[in-house]
C-alpha cells in the first residue's frame, strides 16, 4: 500500500479534484481555508509515551500548522473522537484540556465534533482558517530563482521519538519537540504581511526531504539545498554524537517537526527578519521530471522519485 497511489486513485476518480493537491483547501465562495488531519494510536502515536493531556495539545498543533502553511488565521476546529469501550472519564477529560488550552493560546472555538467507539484511539480534527491576504500560498507556486527558507530546527522531533522508541536518555528540548509541537502561526502571518505575489509555503510534518520533494513535484521545478544550512540544534547534534547516529538523517527524513518551508522571490526575501527566516537554497529550473538537490560540503545527492519513495514515511 502506497499512499501517493492511493492519492492517485482520489483524484482520477472524483468529479472535481481542483481543490486537492495542498493540507488546506481554500472555499473562494466563503474566503476561508479547510483541512483535516487524524491521528491514531500505535501508528502516530503510543500512550505508553504521550500523556492525555499532549495528545489533545499535539492535536490541535498539527492541525494549525496546515493553517499556518496556507497563510491563514486559525478560527475554529471540529473534534472527532474514537476511544475504546474501557476509556476512562479522566483521559477524555485531560485531552479536553489540552485541546482547549492550545485553542486559547490561538484564539480558536470547538465548534463541533463526533464521539464513535473504536479498538483504538483516534483524533480527527477539522480546522477553518480565515484568509489573510490578497496572494496564496500552494506547493505549485515555486518559480525559478527563489530562495528556500525554513523557520526553526529540524530534526528535534523525531529523535525525540526515537529516544522514546528506543528507551534512551534524550534532552528534554528533543522529547519536548516530539510531544509538543509549535505551529508557526505567528511566523506565517508575518510572511503573509510581505508578500506581493503567490507563493509556495508548506510545513514540513512528513520530513524536510518529504516537503521539498512535493513542492517540486508540484511546481515541476529543481529544488536545490545545502544541508549544511539547515537550522540543528546542539542537543541534536550531542545526542546523536552519544548514540553513535547520523543526526542529518533526522534533519532530512525525520519529520514532525512542524516548520514551515518556504519559496519567495528576491523582493519577498530582502524584507524577511533573518532571525525568523533561514534561507537553505534556491529553486532551479523547471522540469518535467522534478528532483531535490541535497548539497552536503563536495558531495551532492539527488532525491528522485525511486529515492523519495524508498525512504519517505508511509502511512502503511
Amino acid at each position: 500500500m502506497n499512499e501517493l497511489r492511493f492519492l492517485e486513485i482520489i483524484n482520477k476518480t472524483l468529479d472535481s479534484s481542483s481543490f486537492l493537491g495542498d493540507d488546506c483547501a481554500y472555499l473562494d465562495d466563503f474566503d476561508i481555508f479547510v483541512t483535516q488531519d487524524t491521528l491514531v494510536e500505535d501508528v502516530h502515536f503510543s500512550l505508553y509515551t504521550i500523556s492525555p493531556y499532549l495528545l489533545g495539545r499535539k492535536t490541535v498543533s498539527v492541525n494549525l500548522s496546515d493553517l499556518a502553511a496556507a497563510l491563514s488565521i486559525p478560527k475554529f476546529i471540529l473534534v472527532s473522537l474514537s476511544l475504546p469501550k474501557n476509556t476512562k472519564n479522566f483521559f477524555v477529560s485531560e485531552l479536553y484540556r489540552g485541546i482547549n488550552d492550545v485553542c486559547r493560546e490561538y484564539g480558536v472555538k470547538v465548534v463541533g465534533g463526533d464521539i464513535t467507539g473504536s479498538d483504538k484511539v483516534v483524533i480527527s480534527i477539522c480546522a477553518i482558517g480565515k484568509k489573510t491576504s490578497l496572494f496564496l500560498s500552494s506547493r505549485s507556486k515555486a518559480k525559478k530563482d527563489d530562495y528556500i527558507l525554513v523557520t526553526g530546527q529540524f530534526g528535534n522531533s523525531s529523535s525525540g521519538f526515537y529516544a522514546l522508541s528506543n528507551f534512551l536518555q534524550a534532552p528534554e528540548s528533543l522529547i519536548n519537540s516530539h510531544l509538543n509541537p509549535r505551529p508557526r502561526i505567528n511566523e506565517a502571518l508575518k510572511l503573509a504581511s510581505l508578500i506581493d505575489n503567490d507563493i509556495a509555503v508548506m510545513d514540513c510534518s512528513d520530513g524536510l526531504i518529504d516537503a521539498l520533494y512535493k513542492i517540486s513535484l508540484a511546481s515541476m521545478h529543481n529544488l536545490k539545498i545545502d544541508i549544511n544550512s539547515v537550522p540543528v540544534s546542539d542537543n541534536l547534534k550531542d545526542f546523536c554524537s552519544f548514540n553513535s547516529l547520523d543526526y542529518k538523517n533526522f534533519v532530512k527524513w525525520g519529520g514532525e517537526d512542524y516548520e514551515l518551508l518556504i519559496c519567495v522571490p528576491e523582493q519577498t526575501f530582502l524584507k524577511l527578519d533573518k532571525n525568523i527566516f533561514t534561507l537553505i537554497g534556491r529553486v532551479q529550473n523547471k522540469d518535467n521530471h522534478p528532483s531535490v538537490i541535497i548539497k552536503d560540503n563536495t558531495t551532492s545527492e539527488k532525491i528522485t522519485k525511486d529515492v523519495f519513495e524508498k525512504n519517505s514515511f508511509n502511512h502503511f
